[in-house]
């Protein structure tokens, strides 16, 4: 997804940023605290949206977690791939 910015300041600007969003997907055999734990721990989310997030995975296959751009996704996508669970960067 391309977000189109603009700043005005005296002349028009556009800023483009490429943002993605970091994707966990259901699955079989990691558990809701598990998964909790680790939106905690890796997306800085609190425990309430960690809940949240965690229940649409479950119910949907899939949540957005976290947006942003490519190289600030990255090192947690990493993170989530590394503690068993299935992320993709979109």
């Amino acid at each position: 997804m391309t977000k189109e910015k603009t700043r005005d300041s005296g002349s028009t600007q556009s800023l483009k940023t490429d943002l993605r969003d970091l994707v966990v997907h259901n699955d079989d055999f990691n558990t809701f605290d598990h998964v909790i734990k680790t939106l905690i721990d890796v997306c800085e989310h609190e425990p309430p949206q960690a809940e949240q997030c965690t229940l649409i995975i479950h119910h949907n296959g899939k949540c957005a977690v976290r947006s942003g751009d490519y190289s600030t996704l990255e090192p947690m996508y990493r993170e989530i791939l590394n503690r068993g669970i299935t992320a993709t960067i979109e």
